[in-house]
């Protein structure tokens, strides 16, 4: 492994990390074998694991803190919050509140006495952004957590947060989190340049997009992965757009010699706005896949042929499932005045115009 500066913390990883959402009930429910693939992963070189306490409800931390136990010192720890840990409306978001509680729990699953990186999972509009720094800053003093990150954040919430960290004094995100494939280039407009403008690290997630990138979706074919209809997956598997490029991608691959799964991969890591790509096997079969490409490099002749296939900053087809969606998108009566201003609006240029 060639390990690379995760931002401008100092800290070397890995260009592949180990996502740990596919261990527990999510994916793979048993333990021993979800270890197994962790250490085959570290007796590898990678030595980046990414988790979240969302993940199979916490189950997936403890596998992580199963796994590291002998070898903590040698990896780098990354864990996440936000997401909903029951059904209490405060056991999730990014309060302080919350945030303080959440790496308590997260510490003790994982079995260590500190995270290496502690990331937001998704941005939490209902908490000032300063609030949650804050919170974050207290954590990084006390050794609990020693660097943060946050996660599918727009390029204009990071530079805020940036921004606001630097006139109130505060820790700032040293880490972004953004999905990124060949099918999904928007974050190559803003969220990347911003990212390198502010010596962020870039973690990405989803470099297989779901899967599609496996080679295992094919146009007019009932694969495995179709029938399995995830709700966050089956809305893409069902684009026609995107399995059109799948199938120029098959093409291009086959022609360089490659598999799908590796030129996805090697395609993820060349940007140099990002520092790794989060592989998140459910399977030793899966990950074996994966190390075996961990040396590609792709040439400019096949990077140009990708970009004549997928434009660069540019989406192919629905929107990602899992992506953030920002409240103005979500929400219709954020998008339209209220009816009465409109209605007082209208009435105001007819006197405007008549007059």
């Amino acid at each position: 492994m060639q390990y690379r500066t995760l931002g401008r913390t100092g800290i070397k990883v890995s260009p592949y990390a180990l996502g740990a959402m596919m261990f527990g009930p999510m994916g793979n429910p048993d333990h021993d074998d979800a270890v197994k693939i962790i250490h085959k992963a570290l007796d590898a070189g990678i030595n980046l694991v990414d988790t979240a306490d969302a993940y199979s409800g916490g189950e997936s931390e403890e596998i992580v803190g199963k796994a590291l136990k002998g070898r903590r010192d040698d990896i780098v720890l990354a864990t996440k919050a936000r997401l909903p840990m029951g059904e209490d409306p405060n056991r999730q978001g990014a309060s302080r509140r919350w945030l303080v509680r959440a790496v308590e729990d997260s510490l003790r699953r994982l079995q260590t006495d500190r995270i290496d990186l502690y990331q937001i999972h998704r941005p939490d509009p209902d908490t000032d952004i300063e609030e949650t720094l804050s919170a974050l800053s207290d954590l990084v003093r006390s050794g609990k957590v020693l660097a943060i990150g946050s996660s599918a954040m727009p390029a204009s919430d990071i530079v805020e947060a940036q921004w606001t960290a630097e006139r109130r004094g505060l820790e700032r995100f040293r880490t972004e989190q953004p999905s990124y494939s060949i099918l999904n280039r928007g974050i190559e407009t803003e969220v990347l340049p911003v990212v390198q403008r502010h010596g962020m690290g870039a973690l990405v997630w989803s470099p297989l997009a779901k899967g599609m990138l496996t080679g295992r979706v094919r146009k007019g074919q009932q694969t495995d992965l179709r029938r399995a209809a995830h709700p966050l997956l089956g809305r893409q598997f069902g684009d026609e757009r995107r399995l059109d490029v799948i199938e120029q991608l098959v093409a291009l691959a086959e022609d360089a010699g490659l598999r799908l799964t590796h030129m996805a991969m090697a395609f993820a890591i060349a940007h140099p706005g990002v520092t790794a790509a989060i592989v998140g096997p459910r399977t030793m079969e899966h990950l074996d896949d994966l190390l075996d490409g961990a040396d590609i490099a792709l040439t400019d002749e096949i990077l140009d042929r990708i970009d004549a296939i997928v434009p660069p900053g540019t989406d192919v087809g629905v929107r990602d499932g899992a992506a953030y969606v920002p409240p103005s998108l979500q929400h219709p009566h954020l998008r339209r005045r209220d009816f009465g201003e409109r209605a007082a609006a209208v009435n105001d240029d007819f006197v405007n115009t008549t007059a």
